[in-house]
């Protein structure tokens, strides 16, 4: 089920400059998902994966925000520096910087983080991968690998769905034990 940041179960009321975008696909249930670099919707199991690392404490998550002034985060992903560069690409190449929101994120991390995102931004741009995989470590689930996939959802003024499945068998289990389900539900990714 995709709930909102505020718990509720639907994206029916977001903020009216933003184009409301489209459910989650469920060819994965159950699989960690989110919507965006704020957190404006997410799947259960995102709920189950996310709040332990501490992304869903801030009042508004935002990923961003939170790979660069949150120290869980360092501990949370051990390749930080990789993490932390594709999180100011997608930034830049995701949304308008003359966007309000956006503009307002950036000043404010240029502030509270200093120097790892200042810098980064001021860096030569670099284009966002789409796909990869992030190690994570998990306070409750230990080591996973985590094979992400970032789609651009056209009209939705710098939107993007980020669909994260097992990229092994050892993160499959532990994302089944994480969600309550039998090892096996979860089906690691060739590729």
């Amino acid at each position: 089920m995709l709930r909102r940041r505020d718990g509720r179960p639907s994206l029916a009321h977001d903020p009216p400059h933003r184009a409301r975008p489209p459910r989650p696909p469920r060819t994965h249930p159950g699989g960690p998902g989110q919507l965006d670099r704020r957190v404006i919707g997410y799947t259960d199991a995102y709920e189950r994966y996310a709040r332990p690392l501490g992304i869903l404490d801030a009042r508004q998550p935002n990923v961003v925000r939170y790979v660069f002034t949150d120290e869980r985060a360092r501990t949370a992903y051990p390749e930080w520096d990789r993490v932390a560069d594709e999180q100011v690409s997608h930034l830049r190449h995701g949304a308008s910087i003359h966007d309000p929101h956006v503009a307002a994120l950036v000043d404010e991390l240029t502030v509270t983080a200093g120097a790892p995102f200042a810098d980064r931004l001021a860096a030569v741009p670099s284009l966002p991968r789409r796909t990869g995989v992030d190690v994570v470590a998990h306070p409750q689930a230990g080591t996973l690998r985590l094979a992400y996939e970032t789609l651009a959802m056209p009209e939705a003024d710098g939107q993007r769905l980020v669909v994260h499945l097992p990229a092994d068998d050892a993160t499959a289990a532990a994302l089944d034990r994480l969600n309550g389900r039998r090892p096996g539900a979860l089906r690691a990714v060739n590729g």
